[in-house]
């Protein structure tokens, strides 16, 4: 399976995918101008590992800040968890953040509140 890795920048998260281990990582603040070109790559190996894997999805995100269109891209991708979730498959959110930064754990709890595979919001130093 193809796996890709985009590089993070001052207004994009770095973001790698691990086929083998059911893994989709993303890291860093997210404001692109066009959030669409960013997260098409991202929708398309959900879409196909879902479809194709039959093995658990985890997605390890450490995201700092997001704007509106990240915002709603995050949005889909979540949806393509809880349908995949609703279908039996096990998918599963871990979102780490700095202790520091409340605004993070607040927009993490909001993404929660629409999901119900598992979510965990997890503080680190």
């Amino acid at each position: 399976m193809n796996d890709f890795s985009i590089p993070g920048s001052q207004s994009s998260p770095a973001i790698q995918s691990d086929w083998n281990n059911g893994v989709l990582s993303m890291q860093g603040d997210s404001y692109p101008e066009n959030s669409y070109e960013l997260f098409h790559q991202v929708f398309e190996w959900i879409e196909r590992y879902l479809a194709e894997a039959a093995r658990p999805l985890s997605l390890e995100l450490r995201l700092l800040y997001l704007n509106t269109s990240s915002i709603k891209a995050v949005m889909d991708i979540f949806d393509l968890l809880e349908a995949a979730y609703q279908e039996g498959k096990h998918v599963a959110v871990n979102w780490y953040y700095d202790k520091r930064n409340e605004r993070v754990v607040e927009l993490a709890e909001e993404f929660k509140e629409d999901c119900t595979f598992p979510f965990m919001i997890v503080s680190h130093d």
